[in-house]
């Protein structure tokens, strides 16, 4: 296999912010970002196109079977009130291929609310609500939507809460916080879709290639982004099965995520457990070296989330509804390794990600130098798998109680099911004609983490398998 040129990795770390005066190599677009979205959008409209062809062929033939099995109006009426229709789909669909009738008998209603605001911070995992925008996936669905460059995950918190931003990129757990009164006052909030899966890494500085043993990381400094998230969660379960006490032996403090790479340049932190693209730039700076991937410690876990609060959803169902379709179309094209190396061009620039996107090409690619001396290929480094399983929210509650987060009894099923939408998300992916994860499955699907299964019907007893905890 041909060795990639490690060269093409490493760019002038200023180019980012320099305006971008060239056209493109077509000559039709002011930037090679304008090129690369408008290559995307084309993608994107001719998959659309492919998706309404499709239903609206679907939708006839299934019309016509019900119509030719009840050619009496009455009759038909009759006997869909009888047994009900989703029953009566059931019924039919075991004896005839019409398994999509619930994607044909979707219906969108008036947008309530066409102006909205929607909050993110500026990293990797904001791919699929970034990219809705330079794409018109927003647009495509009646919506005028104005997507926030946000400084850190308390401020997308406030904005929430004071009823500033409509929707917002969350860390996945902050709904689950927000929703219990976890450092805020109590207010139902809700995940839509996870808006990525993998996606982060233990960056450390370069002054300690040498302690790669997280047991002589003692005393050392780390980063994560907010107390409520899955990188304070993971990094901390990762230390303490190393047998450090994370409360005890290592400091972990707060910090924005673009303010990571600066602070591991003063000497300030050891390392951080971050979002992307800020791993990835450490590098780039040479101050940093990717010590693991997180997907090495969970493979295909959550990260961050799309949502809202439960009153938006109450007030504003349609809207919410076009929301939902806008951020999971972007999701499919972010989950196609095809069109990785265009959306970094698209969510690159000032606007969004701000960063050089020979930076956010390697994160999203997964073909990337580690600060180590090597180039790896890791194709799911970063995912976008956006059903937001209960099983996850389950995970992350007992996280919250193992580390004194979350005190007494925790219904954590009712919590889970009340926060994480699956259900919409199902919903909606059928209305988008994607394949929607089969429902006999369930919601609460096991995963693995550092070789440990997690049982969801069992979270007090994994909860008490750990020897350092807070409970």
């Amino acid at each position: 296999m041909t060795e990639p040129n490690t060269d093409a990795l490493h760019h002038d770390p200023y180019d980012a912010d320099r305006p971008l005066l060239m056209r493109c190599a077509c000559g039709e677009h002011g930037s090679a970002a304008e090129h690369a979205a408008a290559e995307l959008r084309q993608r994107a409209a001719a998959t659309s196109l492919e998706s309404r062809v499709e239903e609206e062929s679907r939708q006839f033939v299934e019309a016509a079977v019900v119509k030719a099995l009840f050619p009496q109006d009455a009759l038909r009426r009759n006997f869909l009130r009888a047994v009900g229709r989703r029953t009566a789909m059931a019924a039919i669909s075991s004896v005839l291929p019409i398994a999509s009738l619930q994607a044909m008998a979707q219906e969108k209603g008036a947008i309530e609310k066409k102006d909205l605001k929607i909050g993110f911070i500026p990293i990797t995992c904001a791919t699929p609500l970034i990219m809705a925008h330079p794409l018109g996936f927003y647009r495509r669905q009646g919506l005028n939507v104005e997507v926030v460059k946000t400084a850190g995950w308390a401020l997308i918190r406030d904005k929430m809460l004071n009823k500033e931003y409509d929707a917002t990129h969350f860390l996945s757990p902050m709904p689950l916080a927000i929703s219990l009164g976890l450092g805020s006052t109590a207010t139902p909030m809700n995940v839509a879709t996870i808006q990525n899966t993998n996606g982060q890494a233990i960056t450390l500085s370069v002054k300690h290639k040498d302690k790669r043993d997280p047991k002589t990381w003692k005393g050392f400094k780390f980063a994560v982004p907010f107390e409520y998230s899955m990188h304070n969660f993971l990094l901390r379960y990762y230390v303490a099965e190393a047998g450090l006490d994370p409360d005890r032996d290592i400091q972990i403090r707060v910090v924005p995520p673009p303010e990571m790479v600066a602070n591991l340049r003063a000497g300030n932190i050891d390392g951080f457990l971050g979002p992307d693209p800020f791993n990835q730039r450490a590098v780039f700076e040479e101050v940093g070296f990717i010590h693991l991937l997180t997907k090495d410690l969970w493979n295909g876990h959550p990260c961050c989330a799309f949502g809202t609060s439960t009153e938006f959803i109450q007030k504003n169902p349609n809207t919410f509804a076009a929301l939902f379709r806008s951020v999971l179309t972007a999701a499919a094209m972010a989950r196609d390794a095809k069109n990785r190396e265009l959306i970094a061009k698209v969510i690159s620039p000032q606007a969004y990600l701000n960063q050089p996107e020979t930076v956010v090409a390697q994160v999203l690619t997964g073909k990337f130098a580690d600060g180590l001396g090597n180039v790896r290929t890791v194709p799911d480094r970063a995912d976008f798998d956006p059903i937001p399983w209960q099983s996850m929210a389950v995970w992350m509650l007992t996280q919250m109680k193992r580390w004194g987060y979350l005190k007494g009894e925790v219904n954590y099923k009712q919590i889970a099911e009340r926060v994480f939408l699956i259900t919409d998300a199902r919903k909606q992916m059928a209305a988008l004609g994607q394949t929607p994860p089969d429902a006999k499955q369930g919601n609460y699907p096991r995963f693995t983490v550092m070789g440990k299964t997690f049982d969801p019907e069992k979270p007090e007893a994994y909860i008490a398998g750990f020897a350092i905890k807070r409970t």
